[in-house]
């Protein structure tokens, strides 16, 4: 019989060290991860929330700390953690020489399920992630959002109350992630706990009720969406320069506005302030005085990226990886 508590997944002081303890990935997190909502893991690569999920998940063991995962413990009870979750991480793990429906079946079987159970299963999966039509093909045939929508249906056969996904969208175009966001956002309407790790801001803002910022394997931040916004000021003023040179210099003359890291990219600042229209025209002020022109100004509300880059001082992506890196810089000035 599960023990039902209120937290999906608890984990306490979670510590692991690689190469006898040269490498720490994470040092000492804590999670409490509330039934029924998608709980958000967020933070660049080489966080630590990929190693995060492998522990929760008794893929890898930890150096230290104590886990329980659908009120099993993660060290002790690997067994009943494992029927209690599904898996689907960055790599759609599909066997390419058997088709969508073999694919299910044989996840189906591998958990020692009823083998009619297993292929009704299989079939109401394939049309709830849109596969009936490709059910029979062999998936070395689907494109990489129906490979990710198919390992994501396989995770779910055994019907687990709680699901793991380690930065399912990666590499997916901008409508197969739309596609995977709403099957998810659905999941959780239908009782499904969801971990969830990924270093795109929008997926956390559009999908995580709670949230925690990792950086280096430690949080640094945590809250819902709008409390982590909420640190961070009221309005992020956007200039717009006439060349990075002048960018550079206007910097350093409006750096003094606000107390927040300031971003430079080529030719455009970003910074935070408080107060919005009082703060843009003391900067428009100072520019003007020093003569140096603006080609566009623009303020908006802060994002969860500016969260990150002022928490962190660099992006949750330093570079995208759909952005070439050539002649392209980021700098951060301080005030």
């Amino acid at each position: 019989m599960v023990d039902v508590t209120e937290f999906a997944i608890e984990a306490h002081d979670i510590v692991k060290t690689f190469n006898d303890g040269e490498f720490t990935a994470l040092g000492g997190v804590s999670l409490q991860v509330p039934r029924g909502e998608v709980f958000g893991l967020l933070g660049p690569n080489g966080s630590g929330k990929t190693t995060m999920v492998r522990i929760l998940s008794t893929i890898l063991a930890p150096t230290s700390g104590s886990a329980t995962v659908n009120g099993h413990d993660v060290f002790k009870e690997s067994d009943k953690v494992r029927k209690s979750i599904g898996f689907a991480g960055q790599f759609a793990a599909v066997d390419e020489n058997l088709t969508g429906f073999e694919n299910m079946r044989m996840v189906g079987l591998l958990n020692h399920l009823d083998r009619k159970f297993v292929e009704q299963r299989a079939h109401e999966l394939l049309a709830s992630f849109g596969l009936t039509d490709a059910a029979n093909r062999r998936t070395r045939t689907y494109s990489g959002g129906m490979r990710r929508r198919l390992d994501l249906a396989a995770a779910l056969v055994a019907s687990p109350p709680i699901l793991f996904l380690d930065e399912p969208t990666t590499g997916l175009d901008p409508q197969s992630r739309q596609e995977l966001w709403n099957i998810i956002e659905n999941l959780v309407e239908s009782g499904t706990t969801v971990l969830l790790t990924t270093q795109y801001l929008e997926e956390a803002d559009r999908l995580a009720k709670q949230l925690v910022v990792l950086d280096k394997g430690k949080i640094i931040a945590q809250g819902t969406s709008a409390e982590l916004k909420a640190q961070l000021g009221n309005t992020v003023l956007v200039l717009t320069f006439q060349s990075p040179t002048d960018a550079t210099k206007g910097a350093e003359i409006i750096k003094e506005i606000s107390s927040k890291t300031l971003n430079i990219e080529g030719t455009v600042v970003e910074m935070t302030i408080d107060k919005g229209p009082s703060s843009a025209a003391d900067a428009l002020r100072r520019l003007d005085a020093s003569g140096i022109e603006l080609s566009g100004l623009v303020m908006r509300e802060p994002s969860l990226d500016d969260v990150f880059l002022n928490l962190t001082g660099h992006k949750a992506e330093e570079v995208s990886p759909s952005v070439p890196t050539k002649g392209r810089r980021t700098r951060k000035v301080r005030s």
